[in-house]
């Protein structure tokens, strides 16, 4: 689990609620079903009327990427590629075509079978790098789906904060009714924008890196089996694809002295 998003919950959380104990607010003022119901259901309707429903799929399915720990196999299939390299260029680049199947990650696999298959230079980087913005066009519409979350949810939460306040002003006979009926009312605003600010809105950035050092590793992957069809010397392969790895942390591709 990403240490960053936990500890970003913890103190994200932590902090606010101290901060209303330190004020005398107490957490039973907080809890308010009624206000977290009008909030997280209005905001989830509008980014469903915004968005098709193949695109909402794929953007819960992508939640997993924002608890996922930041991982950079770039050095592994740096070495797993140049083995690919040195047996190719030693037996022939059908030689891959038993080790192909195995290959650690499924996109190496069909770049690597591409190249058995003796499709050329051309083709290759065409048919992957479309796989590739699969991807990233993939990534980019979840990222939005939260994004949009982020920007609804806080106007959301002013509805839920009126409607309240519609119900105070038919209260107005009871004065220490009126009072608890607007604190109660504006808890709605606090949902909104705290799960705009604490919730949508980073998730959506973390997917965007996420997704960002998907496509650096599968352009590493790319450029790598297409280094093994042009016949490269595995020294070569090796130098050249050290500069496409993924800077340490950042997710992006680096791309000085590329080949």
């Amino acid at each position: 689990m990403d240490l960053a998003t936990v500890l970003g919950f913890i103190v994200s959380f932590g902090f606010i609620l101290l901060g209303n104990a330190m004020e005398g607010g107490k957490l039973s003022q907080l809890m308010q079903g009624t206000a977290a119901m009008i909030v997280l259901g209005g905001t989830i309707g509008a980014v469903m009327i915004q968005h098709p429903m193949d695109i909402l799929k794929t953007a819960i399915g992508n939640i997993r990427l924002v608890w996922k720990p930041p991982s950079d196999p770039s050095q592994d299939l740096i070495d797993e590629i140049v083995k690919y390299a040195t047996t190719a260029r030693k037996d022939g680049i059908l030689a891959l075509e038993p080790l192909a199947p195995k290959a650690s990650d499924p996109f190496l696999a069909r770049a690597l079978m591409m190249a058995v298959d003796g499709a050329d230079a051309k083709q290759m980087r065409e048919v992957l790098e479309q796989m590739i913005h699969h991807v990233e066009q993939s990534g980019e519409d979840s990222a939005k789906c939260y994004e949009a979350a982020g920007g609804y949810a806080p106007t959301i939460g002013i509805i839920g904060a009126v409607l309240g306040l519609i119900q105070v002003m038919q209260n107005l006979t009871d004065i220490a009714k009126v009072g608890e009926g607007i604190a109660t009312a504006f808890v709605a605003t606090i949902y909104g924008v705290g799960a705009a600010n604490i919730i949508f809105l980073p998730f959506g950035t973390k997917i965007k890196l996420r997704t960002r050092e998907m496509v650096a590793v599968k352009t590493l992957i790319l450029e790598g089996a297409l280094s093994i069809q042009e016949g490269m010397n595995p020294k070569i392969v090796k130098d050249r694809l050290a500069s496409f790895a993924p800077s340490h942390g950042s997710g992006h591709a680096k791309k000085e002295g590329a080949a």
